[in-house]
């Protein structure tokens, strides 16, 4: 069943940015009941009271008996307005509920157990859906919804269908994707360094240019055979005899 926390609030004469700028300055958070034809009423809350109270529980599926200068309501929190810088609550709406009424809200998906896929093969579990809407009585209203994930293998998914919430209709698409399991991300191989084809190519590039140079100072040989050689002797005329 749903959470109760106690509440109580003043109601605030005052409206407008100055006043609840004021508020805050006093350390009291600004905000609205409403619901039910009643006149939206501008309150104030103190706020380490509500820090307190919104500790380790889920607001949207949480009951809320409210105070009001000494008069009593139950209530559900539709909305909390935060800081954009800090975590402080800056604003509060509170819906006044009836007992015999059915409300409509978000109530959180809670994966229990280990999916096969994951112990076995590797896998991942990804929830695709956090929490699912419902149509229920205040006195039924669930802390939160639980699903057995265990005998998901890889590829395999559970949907809205697979939820049950007794005394409640759930108001999402039934082929909603809960949660499923993907295959395991495959490692990705580095790349060869572009450095190391340069390194190679580089001394290619010199060993040629070199077997350039040398095909140059071959074509220079007969010149230079002349020079590095002895010059042959002088041919004698023939039909003469040396002295």
């Amino acid at each position: 069943m749903a959470q109760t926390v106690s509440l109580s609030a003043t109601a605030r004469e005052k409206t407008g940015k100055g006043a609840a700028r004021q508020a805050r300055f006093q350390k009291q958070v600004p905000a609205v009941v409403y619901g039910h034809g009643r006149d939206t009423q501008t309150l104030t809350v103190d706020a380490l009271a509500l820090e307190k109270a919104l500790t380790g529980i889920d607001p949207e599926s949480t009951l809320i008996d409210l105070t009001v200068d000494g008069k009593k309501s139950r209530a559900l929190i539709r909305e909390i307005q935060r800081h954009p810088l800090r975590p402080d609550i800056i604003h509060v709406d509170f819906y006044e509920i009836k007992a015999d009424e059915k409300v409509t809200l978000k109530v959180p998906v809670h994966l229990v157990g280990t999916a096969d896929g994951v112990r076995n093969a590797g896998g991942v579990l990804d929830q695709v859906t956090k929490e699912v809407e419902i149509e229920v009585l205040p006195e039924h209203i669930p802390d939160r919804v639980e699903l057995d994930v265990s005998a998901l293998k890889i590829g395999d998914s559970l949907h809205v269908s697979a939820l049950t919430i007794p005394n409640a209709v759930i108001l999402n698409n039934a082929d909603l994707t809960i949660a499923t399991v993907v295959p395991p991300r495959a490692e990705e191989v580095a790349a060869p360094a572009a450095e190391a084809t340069t390194e190679v190519a580089e001394p290619e590039l010199i060993r040629k240019v070199r077997e350039d140079e040398e095909g140059v100072e071959g074509e220079g040989a007969p010149a230079g055979e002349e020079k590095g050689k002895a010059p042959k002797a002088e041919e004698k005329p023939k039909g003469k005899k040396e002295e």
